[in-house]
């Protein structure tokens, strides 16, 4: 058997080894979320973190080694590199160690320890640096050390997902939604770490003619959002996002403005606070990201209620909260950040419960229109 004959028999055998492994897996979860405070108003989380490895991005980490092998980047051996806050690259060891390949995941050194012991247990190696923006460069220059393959998932994350079918995101919703009371939804909600997410989101609503709208919620300390609005301000910042997962801190490749119809940004102690409130009414945690999303969630709610509109809205619940249990749901880590999310919490609850608006101006710009601030939209 020729050198040629050999790669195609092995990318055969780990393309097959990868639809097994997706053959085994249930879809995700659509859970509902009462609002009282806007009856009409249904409002669904897309439970991402019932993925084998608990988030959102086991399906990007899925696409991206099926692109990476369909293209010829990937042989036997290999060796994998990516830049990662933590979750792709928990889900990339996943994917590398059932294909027998070395893992090595390039994260900022604050990621969660959890996020870290996770990739570890799937036998990848964490190379950790102290500015976040060093990830690209890092991994850039691994892949060349070790001879191997940077997956380079915010530049790819766009394009490895089919986002015309093929149980993305997109279609597994609107499959879910089938029955509900309101099967479109008006919006919906996903942060941007890579923009991958929107992008596939935001490309299946307009090839199936939906009239669903997407609404991308930023966190601080991100560009997104100003790159969007079109504002002046840098588009390479040197701190990392506090809310994992979420926000960059340069502009990223895979980032389409093009499919998303508006962006909400976030203060951080809301996105916080939301995800203590969301665990009173869930009974479990969630990952920071997802409180992003809900308080962009309870800020369209009271929009469409304000308008007399009914509708159903899903945001995506990225990842469980498990990993977060030193930071998020840490009293010493929220206090030594001088963040007291009590008050907000409980004014949070008051806006889901009885209508008073969010304590926060909320910046918010929709497409081709100017950015305002208002308490609640």
């Amino acid at each position: 058997m020729s050198t040629g004959d050999a790669r195609r028999t092995w990318v055969r055998a780990a393309v097959a080894r990868i639809e097994a492994d997706f053959q085994r897996s249930a879809d995700t979860h659509l859970i509902p979320v009462p609002l009282p405070a806007f009856p009409g108003v249904h409002l669904y989380l897309k439970d991402e973190s019932s993925h084998p490895t608990g988030s959102l991005k086991h399906r990007l980490a899925r696409s991206l080694f099926l692109y990476a092998l369909c293209n010829g980047w990937l042989g036997e051996g290999s060796a994998v590199i990516e830049a990662s806050s933590g979750s792709t690259a928990v889900s990339e060891a996943y994917f590398a160690r059932l294909l027998g390949l070395p893992f090595v995941a390039v994260m900022p050194r604050s990621t969660s320890p959890e996020k870290v012991a996770a990739i570890r247990l799937y036998g990848g190696r964490c190379h950790l640096v102290e500015e976040p923006h060093a990830v690209y460069s890092e991994s850039e220059r691994l892949a060349q050390e070790l001879q191997g393959h940077w997956m380079d998932q915010f530049t790819y994350a766009e394009r490895a997902t089919d986002w015309r079918s093929n149980n993305n995101i997109a279609e597994s919703i609107f499959e879910q939604m089938r029955l509900e009371p309101h099967p479109v939804p008006k919006w919906v909600i996903c942060g941007c770490g890579t923009g991958g997410t929107t992008a596939t989101i935001g490309r299946f609503v307009r090839y199936r003619g939906y009239e669903t709208r997407v609404c991308a919620a930023d966190p601080e300390n991100s560009v997104f959002f100003d790159a969007y609005a079109g504002r002046d301000g840098p588009r390479h910042l040197t701190c990392a996002s506090l809310i994992e997962g979420i926000g960059r801190p340069r502009l990223e490749r895979s980032f389409v403005p093009g499919v998303i119809d508006a962006m909400i940004k976030v203060p951080d102690i809301a996105s916080l606070a939301a995800i203590h409130d969301l665990q009173r009414l869930l009974g479990r945690r969630c990952g920071g990201s997802t409180g992003t999303n809900y308080i962009a969630a309870l800020a369209l709610a009271s929009e469409m209620h304000d308008g007399g509109e009914r509708g159903s809205i899903v945001a995506i619940l990225c990842d469980g909260g498990e990993r977060y249990g030193h930071s998020y749901y840490s009293d010493a880590w929220l206090a030594s950040r001088g963040l007291d999310i009590g008050p907000a919490q409980t004014a949070i609850e008051a806006t889901a419960t009885r209508g008073l608006p969010l304590p926060w101006p909320l910046a918010r710009v929709s497409a081709g229109g100017a950015i305002r601030d208002t308490p609640h939209l």
